[in-house]
């Protein structure tokens, strides 16, 4: 996927997430990518964010390490 597709879609969450209270929205923001993204997905997300990719809202940053990982296959 485009990196700006992604970087966008993540943001979305972000924003519907942030009308949730403080403690709960960032759990809403990876509970959401974790149910809903496919693993090349959430992949690419995570290294992504390893890489320092600029553009992600602040609430995807803090939801990331609650975020499913992704099996590595042999």
């Amino acid at each position: 996927m485009a990196p700006d597709k992604l970087v966008y879609m993540a943001n979305q969450i972000a924003t519907f997430f942030k009308s949730q209270p403080k403690e709960e929205a960032a759990a809403g923001v990876a509970g959401h990518i974790s149910d809903f993204w496919e693993p090349r997905m959430r992949k690419q997300l995570f290294d992504m964010i390893s890489a320092g990719h600029e553009g992600f809202d602040p609430l995807v940053l803090e939801a990331a390490p609650s975020i499913r990982k992704v099996k590595e296959t042999a």
